[in-house]
């Protein structure tokens, strides 16, 4: 390798001005992702086959699943914190009863195994993600 190919090397891991920019992006489309999850869910998490709420339950694989694997693509616990804190936010606000009197998330078993189900399913996410480097915000040279 050249001298002049390893100083276009070294000067390509330097960050570049816009990468505050691309990470607090980033972690705020992960907070949409967040309240996505919590919109939909809150409204389709009620559907019962017999007695055995199914949607509740397979919401707490995926409520477990996504922080986790954002966690894990971002390289640490706040790849996974950010969406887990936009899902509780939405989904403890559409369990409050509204001045009319509705509320989205019921006092059922659905519900509850929604709510507080997914509150576990996401804090263990977090928990059990690990802290690497981000792929998402690493540059790459081109040797």
């Amino acid at each position: 390798m050249t001298q002049e190919t390893q100083v276009a090397v070294e000067s390509d891991d330097v960050p570049g001005p816009l990468a505050g920019a691309v990470t607090g992006a980033a972690y705020g489309m992960l907070f949409l992702l967040g309240v996505v999850l919590g919109v939909v869910g809150g409204f389709q998490h009620a559907w019962y086959a017999g007695q055995v709420p199914v949607a509740a339950i397979a919401w707490l694989a995926a409520l477990f699943a996504v922080p986790y694997a954002m966690g894990r693509l971002m390289g640490g616990r706040l790849g996974a914190l950010v969406p887990a804190v936009g899902w509780l936010l939405v989904s403890y606000l559409l369990a409050t009863p509204q001045q009319a009197g509705d509320l989205a998330i019921a006092g059922n078993s659905a519900g509850y195994w929604y709510l507080y189900g997914g509150a576990v399913a996401v804090a263990a996410a977090v928990v059990v993600t690990r802290s690497t480097n981000s792929w998402l915000l690493t540059s790459y040279s081109r040797a």
